[in-house]
């Protein structure tokens, strides 16, 4: 087991003041090169940190497992709303395996999508399709595995983004090298599963040379929107041309896996897409740029790398786009939108990323050398409000932002690595709160969701207290259940409730109270 070490973080503005309190951190320690690929929110604010690792030492062997394996395994830390350990897993093959991509499942768990160089033997159940092939493992909100599928042909497929659709469905998002049913050099593989892990459909999309995806994310008509790094010109299924060396290339697709529209954006010089997010009219399309204007690319680059970012009506139109810099290389690893609560406007714009410098590493440690997490806010038309880059007492040289989520609650969490040396990356958690955001948030006293209910309903508090008793009565006022919580984020089960409507209480240790009605399908 990895131990948790808490540190403080100090932070420095760069441009203009918002108030900002470090609500906790964790790093978790390794000895060997760890991969953070994502931090997943759980539908009761709770985070999945999931990544590869080597398990070091004799991880495994004291439980008789033998599973030790040398190589990278996926893994798994699950931590509370207070940022403490709720459980840790490893899943092994016999050969290196990395984890790519997870999501948060309607149901309370999770489906973790990875590539697998290993064959059939420890956690893998499939043998190996050829090559490198994509791993899928659907969990319980325990850790526990539901099922897993190994997808793959002769040629070397790899993992990149999974989502869950409104049918409780799956998208798997990946890229295929050489495949026999492909177009280039590297094409986009994407799978449509159903809730047992049944392949619906599956197809590959590309030009002559190389496209990447890079993202998926669900939209509100059941579909899917694909974020691909492009360096394809028009041919293959590919039906619009690039502008330069590498272009954004959007593609929209039905609940059933077709391709609806694409759309290409892109200057003369090579521009990567990393993101995407929906938006209160449509999609926000973010990345990096080395492009002046040009192409259908409008605005110009300041240094080095900057960040681009598109606003996209849901027919896939422009609405606008943005340039900003930090400096040498600007690289984009996340974007959440902080919807209202009715989710019927976008109130603003979190992006978080990390800072190269172009040329090598001289190793005086200056922060103009230094990797550093930085996040910039801003509002729903792309106007800078802030930007911080994020410190520490206990910071290393080597710094890389992997991910970054903006709560429901305005809280902020980021995930990367952290490293004095390259070889040596530590897990680094931050929470943050940001008083600018919180006001922004539309807060009620006591929210339930989902509401009716079938089985299970998570109760959000949206004031301020250390301790809180959560009471559900019959509409004839007899107390069925009883619990205590310290989370804003509380779930219960209902599902020995008869069909009809309750009462849910809410008492508060500062003698705050709320109520609201429970409806049980």
């Amino acid at each position: 087991m990895k131990k948790f070490y808490v540190g403080a973080y100090t932070l420095c503005t760069l441009v203009g003041l918002s108030a900002q309190e470090v609500l906790w951190q964790k790093d978790i320690k390794s000895s060997t090169q760890d991969f953070l690929s994502q931090v997943t929110t759980t539908i009761d604010q709770q985070y999945l940190i999931t990544g590869s690792s080597i398990q070091t030492g004799s991880l495994r062997e004291p439980q008789g497992t033998g599973k030790q394996n040398n190589g990278y395994d996926f893994h798994l830390v699950k931590l509370n709303q207070q940022g403490e350990q709720v459980w840790e897993k490893y899943f092994s093959g016999q050969n290196h395996d990395y984890l790519s991509a997870s999501v948060a499942t309607q149901e309370g768990g999770f489906l973790i999508a990875g590539t697998s160089y290993s064959g059939k033997g420890l956690d893998k159940k499939e043998d190996s399709k050829g090559g490198a092939d994509i791993w899928l493992i659907r969990l319980n909100e325990f850790g526990d595995e539901l099922w897993q599928k190994t997808l793959g042909s002769a040629s070397d497929e790899e993992a990149r983004s999974v989502i869950q659709t409104t049918d409780f469905g799956f998208f798997v998002a990946g890229n295929v090298q050489n495949s026999s049913k492909g177009y280039g050099s590297k094409d986009v593989l994407i799978v449509k599963l159903d809730k047992e892990g049944k392949t619906l459909s599956e197809s590959v999309l590309g030009g002559k040379g190389l496209d990447e995806v890079e993202k998926i994310i669900p939209t509100k008509d059941g579909g899917a929107l694909l974020g691909v790094y492009s360096r394809s010109g028009l041919g293959g299924s590919k039906k619009t041309e690039n502008s330069g060396e590498g272009d954004y290339w959007i593609v929209k697709l039905d609940k059933s896996g077709k391709v609806e529209w694409e759309k290409n954006f892109g200057g003369k010089g090579d521009d990567h897409l990393r993101t995407l997010a929906l938006t209160s009219t449509g999609f926000l399309i973010g990345g990096e740029s080395r492009s002046e204007r040009s192409g259908n690319k409008s605005v110009g680059i300041e240094e080095g790398t900057d960040l681009w970012l598109i606003s996209l009506n849901e027919r896939g139109e422009e609405i606008w786009q943005k340039s900003y810099n930090f400096g040498n290389r600007d690289i984009l690893m996340g974007a959440s939108v902080l919807h209202s609560a009715d989710d019927k406007t976008s109130k603003g714009i979190l992006l978080g990323g990390y800072t190269q410098a172009e040329g090598p590493s001289t190793g005086s440690g200056t922060s103009g050398e230094d990797e550093t997490f930085w996040m910039l806010y801003l509002d729903q038309e792309g106007n800078e409000q802030w930007r911080k880059h994020v410190k520490g007492e206990s910071r290393k040289r080597e710094e890389r932002l992997s991910d970054i989520k903006l709560n429901r609650d305005g809280s902020i969490i980021l995930a990367g690595t952290s490293a004095e040396e390259l070889g040596k990356e530590n897990w680094k958690i931050v929470k943050l709160g940001d008083s600018q955001i919180n006001k922004l948030i539309e807060k009620q006293d006591i929210k339930i969701y989902p509401n009716p209910v079938s089985e299970y309903a998570y109760v959000e508090i949206g004031f301020e207290f250390k301790e809180a008793d959560i009471l559900l009565y019959d509409m004839g006022g007899r107390q069925l259940q009883s619990l205590k919580t310290k989370n804003k984020v509380t779930k219960i089960n209902t599902q020995n409730l008869i069909q009809g409507a309750y009462l849910v209480t809410i008492k508060t240790d500062n003698n705050k109270t709320a109520n609201a009605k429970l409806l049980k399908k």
